[in-house]
Parts: structure tokens; sequence; C-alpha cells
């Protein structure tokens, strides 16, 4: 029996593209089907929620989630994806560091904490944490089969110093996806934490209007889907907060 988007709680956003708006923290996690593989886009901010995440993924696409983009280094959206041990990981280039020194799992696991996971979660998942075996320099276009592409592009710095976009082209005529990671925000206003670079920040939603153009649907890391309207607004907004000339 086949189950749709809807009845896993998932959005459709297009032909074989969705997203997941998790609960807590409202992170979104999206996922790309090919007629052979399928990518999910970020994986969740603990290891149980890694596992119900990959509960839904395996409804939707079966054995096919093997290739998981990681958008930047933030527990909200790494620390689930050692739910996906026989998926191939990708982060942005440099990305690696933030995952791999005892240092940066400390800070991924006292930020979790300070945002109100369970320390014992925080700390499972820290110790578990996955260090993305691919950095994506520039971009980098996947084929899952079927005439289905997904373009891996390193779009930042900005939110973070490592921060992936996934830019899906439409099909038959529907709209292109592109999913921001936190780089933009439609639930609040944009998180700039210590590991942010703000003036490089409206730079990188340049890029990313680049890579969807005017009529694609952009995904934010947190919150509704929005327009390429949104995305330039928030840009001038990022500008403006940081002293950056638009």
């Amino acid at each position: 029996m086949t189950v749709t988007w809807e009845e896993l709680g998932w959005e459709p956003l297009a032909d074989g593209v969705g997203r997941v708006r998790l609960p807590v923290w409202d992170c979104t996690a999206g996922l790309v089907l090919g007629a052979d593989r399928a990518l999910l886009v970020d994986a969740g901010s603990s290891l149980a929620e890694g596992a119900r995440l990959r509960a839904g993924v395996r409804a939707l696409a079966g054995d096919r989630v093997t290739l998981l983009a990681l958008t930047h280094p933030h527990f909200d959206h790494v620390f689930g994806a050692v739910g996906f041990p026989d998926a191939e990981v990708f982060a942005a280039e440099g990305a690696r560091a933030a995952f791999g020194d005892a240092h940066a799992r400390e800070e991924l696991r006292a930020d979790a904490v300070r945002n109100g996971l369970d320390a014992e979660a925080a700390g499972e998942a820290a110790r578990a944490l996955v260090r993305p075996g691919h950095e994506v320099r520039d971009r980098l276009t996947l084929d899952l089969g079927g005439g289905r592409e997904a373009l891996l592009a390193d779009v930042g710095p900005g939110h973070t110093a490592h921060d992936l976009a996934v830019a899906v082209p439409g099909l038959a005529g529907g709209p292109a996806v592109v999913f921001c990671g936190d780089l933009v925000e439609e639930s609040g206003e944009p998180q700039a934490g210590p590991d942010a670079v703000p003036g490089a920040w409206p730079a990188a939603l340049d890029r990313l209007l680049e890579l969807g153009g005017e009529d694609a649907l952009y995904v934010p890391g947190h919150g509704a889907v929005v327009d390429a309207g949104f995305v330039r607004a928030q840009r001038d907004a990022l500008a403006d907060r940081f002293g950056v000339s638009r």
C-alpha cells in the first residue's frame, strides 16, 4: 500500500519533493525522490528524532535514501544523522572540522542543552555525531535517476562558516525547490550565533537567489515555505542589521 506525504505529516512541494517540520525547534527536513536514489536534507536534533525521521522516509522512499546533505553544523540539523548509517553524507567545504574534534562536539552538545535538549540525549548524540564523508566545493550535481537531479551548492559563509544549499530543478513544468538551511528563516528573525559570518550573509542570500531564480520555492531551515521576494527582503534586512552595503 502506497502512503502519501500528507498521511505521514509531510508537506509535498513538487513532484517527488517534500519536507517535514520537526517538533520543538520547527526544523525542516527535506526529501528528494529519484527513481534510483533519494536524498534527505538535514536529519533532526537527536538520535530519537533521527530514528523517527528514518521511519518516515522509509515509508516514502523504501531503501533509496542513500544520500544525506547537512546544510550546516548545528545540533538541530545534524544530531539525527546517525539514524542513516547507509547514507553518503555531504556538507559544505570545511564543515568536516566542525564535526570532527572533541571541542567541536562539546560545543554542539552544550548548545543543544542551552536550547532545551535533555542533557543525556545531547551527550549521546554528540558522541555518535556523524562526520560528513564528502565536502562540497562550489557545486556538485547528484543524479538520483529518472531525470531527477539535486544540486548541492556551497553558498556560505553566512549563518555559519559552512552553509550548504540544495537546489532541485522542477520537472514537467513544476517549480524548482531550494532548501536553504538557516540562511533563511520564516518563523522568526534569522539567528546570528557566535559562528555566524554576518558581513557575508547578504551575499550568501544573493547566491541562493541565483540558484533558484524568481519562480522557485525557497524552504527555510525554520518556518513556512517562501518565495524569492521574501528571500530578497530578508537579504536587505540583514544588510541593514549588519551594516553591509546593498
